[in-house]
């Protein structure tokens, strides 16, 4: 019998709640709870699941725990379970586990559109950090896949306007390294499902994934819009959590992913296949409530699956 993640579905989505989720809370949750949210993501059929960081654990304490949780974690051997790497000795660090036979089998790579946050977000010029990706690539050794992620890429909170010219050479820069999957973030929510469908219609060479946050409420409709340019891989995040580091602070408001709940219930309406356990999904959502102590922001968690699904 297969599992629920072996499933064939119109669509790909990865469940960030671990990562991208976990780095905006202040509190630090137990290893173990994280190792059971993960394993439960992949059981209800996320083939991509944001698993940790190997962030520097001084900056970034919630995921001192990365090499602790991939090794103790189950996994299935159709998912793929990322972690996110900022340089070369966060790299060096995925290969020391991977060697040890614990590690991801994906890792992230991030680079800013613009000079503004890549300042203020990484703290280094965007020639920097291109290098900066360019050194990871080379590290990897093809060891892991690999996804790159281009911030603030439909709108800076800094610049404004970002050319979409601009994003689509990172998108090459990306390809030129290696990097076959490429995110398109918008990370204060500026895009526009115009402009989405204007940005994705001319990304050719790399497998594009929408990674949309749901500042002003266009989250969905954007993720939609994607859809009908032809994106299959989408990001989200149970409850809306994440989008940003604890202590980074802009967007002039609420900054969260899109609330995993609500895009499954949506696509599903739509006659579009996630390969999501409908049955658990619920139950997952109030399962991340309960490792983070409160309410979270997903509409569906409160009022259910449509009834006509």
């Amino acid at each position: 019998m297969s599992t629920m993640s072996e499933r064939s579905s119109s669509v790909v989505l990865c469940e960030c709640f671990a990562r991208d989720g976990l780095q905006h809370e202040p509190a630090f949750v137990a290893t173990a709870t994280k190792r059971a949210l993960v394993e439960r993501f992949a059981a209800l059929g996320f083939r991509r699941v944001e698993a940790t960081s190997y962030s520097n654990p001084k900056v970034v304490p919630q995921f001192a725990d990365a090499s602790e949780l991939l090794r103790t974690l189950a996994r299935l051997p159709s998912v793929y379970y990322k972690a996110t790497c900022a340089n070369v000795k966060a790299v060096e660090r995925a290969i020391a586990d991977l060697e040890a036979g614990h590690g991801a089998n994906e890792i992230s790579l991030l680079v800013s559109a613009t000079e503004s946050h890549t300042q203020k977000n990484l703290n280094r010029t965007r020639a920097e950090q291109w290098q900066n990706i360019a050194d990871m690539a080379q590290a990897a050794k093809g060891r892991f896949r690999m996804v790159g992620t281009v911030s603030v890429a439909f709108g800076c909170p800094f610049e404004g306007k970002v050319d979409s010219g601009s994003v689509i050479a990172d998108v090459e820069r990306f390809r030129a390294l290696g990097v076959e999957h490429v995110a398109l973030g918008d990370t204060t929510g500026m895009a526009t499902p115009a402009a989405v469908k204007n940005m994705f219609s001319k990304v050719k060479s790399v497998i594009p994934i929408a990674h949309f946050h749901d500042t002003r409420g266009t989250g969905l409709v954007n993720y939609v819009a994607a859809y009908d340019a032809g994106v299959r891989h989408f990001d989200s995040s149970f409850g809306g959590v994440g989008g940003h580091p604890a202590k980074v602070k802009y967007g002039g408001g609420f900054t969260g992913n899109v609330c995993t709940e609500d895009l499954v219930n949506l696509f599903e309406s739509m006659a579009i296949d996630t390969g999501i356990d409908l049955d658990g999904l619920l139950a997952a959502a109030e399962m991340c409530e309960q490792a983070l102590g409160r309410e979270l922001h997903g509409r569906v968690t409160r009022s259910g699956l449509s009834p006509l699904i």
